[in-house]
C-alpha cells in the first residue's frame, strides 16, 4: 500500500519494448536504497514489482493491460516520474490509502497559476466521475490530492509549491495524460451498498 507522497522525481533511463509487455530501466538513488528484487514501487502512480536492481536503477517489466489502462505507454527514455515506495507499518500516513491500481487516465485541461499555488483543471473518464467529491481524495500521477471542484467530466487540484517543484505535475502541460485512481473507500461502499438493494 502507498499513501500518494511522492518521495522524488525519478528518469526513465531505457525503454524496452517487448510483444506484449515493456520493460522500463528507471533511476531513483532514494527509492532503490535497500531494493531488492520483488519489492514494490510506485511509477507515477502504477505500482510495479522491481526485477531487477543495480546501482540507484532498477527495471520493472509492465504488461499490456497496464500499459492500456494507464499512461506508461507514453514513456519514453528521458521522461520524468513519480516515485515512491510502500508504505511501512510503522510510518506516517501522510496521504490517503493508495494502492497503485490505475482506474483509467485523464488529460491536463489547463492551469490556472497564482502567486503561491497553482489550479489544475483534469479531464475526468465518465465512469469514474460519481467517486470523485469536492474535498475528496484522489491520485493523480501517484500523487496525493485534494478535489478542490468536481465536475461531470472533470476535476480540479490546487498544487502548491512543493508539488509542482516536487512531482511530474509541475511541468505538465495541457493535453498531457495523467493516471488516476479514485478512493479505494468508495468503490467499496458502491459494492456493498449495491449488494444491500440486490438482496431485498
Amino acid at each position: 500500500m502507498f499513501t500518494g507522497i511522492v518521495e522524488e522525481l525519478g528518469e526513465i533511463t531505457a525503454v524496452e519494448n517487448l510483444d506484449d509487455a515493456s520493460r522500463f530501466r528507471v533511476r531513483g538513488p532514494v527509492v532503490t536504497d535497500g531494493a531488492k528484487h520483488g519489492d514494490s514501487i510506485a511509477v507515477n502512480g502504477v505500482c510495479l514489482t522491481v526485477v531487477e536492481h543495480e546501482g540507484d536503477e532498477f527495471t520493472a517489466d509492465v504488461m499490456a493491460e497496464t500499459l492500456k489502462r494507464s499512461s506508461l505507454g507514453a514513456l519514453t527514455t528521458g521522461s520524468r516520474v513519480n516515485l515512491e515506495r510502500p508504505m511501512v507499518a510503522d510510518g506516517r500516513f501522510g496521504g490517503h490509502i493508495v494502492q497503485g491500481h490505475v482506474d483509467g487516465t485523464g488529460a491536463i485541461v489547463d492551469r490556472t497559476p497564482s502567486e503561491h499555488w497553482e489550479i489544475v483543471k483534469v479531464s475526468l473518464p465518465a465512469e469514474l466521475s460519481r467517486y470523485v467529491v469536492e474535498k475528496g481524495s484522489i491520485t493523480v500521477d501517484g500523487v496525493s490530492l485534494t478535489v478542490v471542484e468536481a465536475g461531470p467530466d472533470y476535476f480540479t487540484i490546487s498544487l502548491i509549491p512543493t508539488t509542482l517543484a516536487l512531482t511530474t505535475l509541475g511541468h505538465k502541460q495541457s493535453g498531457a495524460l495523467v493516471n488516476l485512481e479514485v478512493d479505494v473507500i468508495a468503490k467499496y461502499v458502491e459494492r456493498m451498498l449495491g449488494t444491500q438493494e440486490g438482496d431485498r
